[in-house]
Parts: structure tokens; C-alpha cells; sequence
């Protein structure tokens, strides 16, 4: 019998198979950091700072766990670069974020001064890099203008946030429904 001839499907470049230093993958370290957020039931953002192409710095949201409105992943991150890198300049360095940066976090990430802000999904309601403002590259200019990259794994981060406050409103119903207690329209008792 006679076996036709193979002929590879892709031919062997020497190039990785997965690229580790795409947005793409950095983009996929801050779902991870998200996702954590999500476990914890805080806003699922997440977001890494990466220095010549290794990540310095990981955060997630941890406003409610703090007890700290300027809890933000952005802000936990970009702080926890500076000490990485043992200076307030985060020059050479890129901030992957789920979420569009707020006006908040935009103002902190112009005085660190890194070089590129890379996002996931919009907030066009008080986004601060381009949804409703655009304080990151602003007219007349801050200090520092960063240059951004919108949309990177979008609709996977967006996907993420929606699910969050879906099964938030979901959980405040069945809180309203049942009393507040979890329990079936009975009244909360405190053991003696």
C-alpha cells in the first residue's frame, strides 16, 4: 500500500509557540490577578507592570478587603513597581490593566511616568484613557504622556467585569427577596 508523503502543516521558525512577551499574554496576567478579585468579591480588575519584558509587579482590586477607596489594581501595582525598582520613575515600563484606568489611577500612572498603559476593556463612562477623558494623554499636557493601547483581550476582560455585578444585582434580589439573612423571609438573631 502505498502511503502518500506528510507534509508539515507549520513550519518551525524557532519562535515559541506561545509568545511571552506579547500584550496578549501580559494582558492574560492581569485576568489572573482579576480573577482573584473576583474570588474575593471585589470589582474584578487586575494588572501587572512589566520592565524590559518581565513583570515587576502584580495587584488586584482590594478596595473593599482594605477598607481603601485608592485601593485600585492599578494603584497596588504601579506602587509595588516603584519598590521593585527602588524608584518613583517607572521609565522603560509597561502597566497592563483589565479595565480602563479612572481619573484617580490616569493621574498617579502620569507621575510614574511609564511608558506605555495597556487596557483591556473601556469604560466610557469614567474612563480616564480615552472613554470619557483622556487624561493620559491630555491638551495642553501633564508632565508625562504615556502612549496606549486599547482593547487587548477586550472582550474577555469586559466578559469578566459584567459577570461580576450580574451575579452582584443577583445577589442583593435574593438578599431583598429572603429579608437580608439568606434565610427564607425570616429575621437575623444573634447568638448569645
Amino acid at each position: 500500500m502505498n502511503h502518500p508523503s506528510v507534509t508539515p502543516s507549520a513550519v518551525d521558525d524557532g519562535k515559541p509557540i506561545i509568545d511571552l512577551q506579547s500584550d496578549a499574554y501580559f494582558m492574560g496576567q492581569a485576568l489572573r490577578e482579576a480573577r482573584k478579585a473576583y474570588a474575593a468579591e471585589e470589582v474584578p480588575v487586575g494588572a501587572v507592570v512589566v520592565h524590559e519584558g518581565k513583570i515587576i509587579s502584580r495587584a488586584w482590586n482590594q478596595v473593599e478587603l482594605l477598607k481603601d477607596a485608592t485601593a485600585h489594581a492599578e494603584m497596588l501595582a504601579l506602587t509595588a513597581a516603584q519598590e521593585a525598582l527602588g524608584d518613583w520613575r517607572l521609565e522603560k515600563c509597561t502597566l497592563y490593566v483589565t479595565k480602563e484606568p479612572c481619573p484617580m489611577c490616569a493621574g498617579a500612572i502620569v507621575h510614574c511616568r511609564p511608558d506605555r498603559v495597556v487596557f483591556g476593556c473601556p469604560d466610557p463612562k469614567a474612563g480616564a484613557a480615552g472613554g470619557w477623558i483622556n487624561l493620559l494623554d491630555a491638551n495642553p499636557p501633564l508632565n508625562h504622556r504615556c502612549d496606549v493601547s486599547p482593547g487587548v483581550l477586550g472582550e474577555e476582560c469586559l466578559f469578566l467585569i459584567q459577570s461580576f455585578f450580574r451575579e452582584a444585582r443577583e445577589r442583593k434580589k435574593t438578599e431583598r427577596i429572603h429579608g437580608g439573612d439568606g434565610g427564607v423571609g425570616g429575621t437575623k438573631t444573634e447568638d448569645a
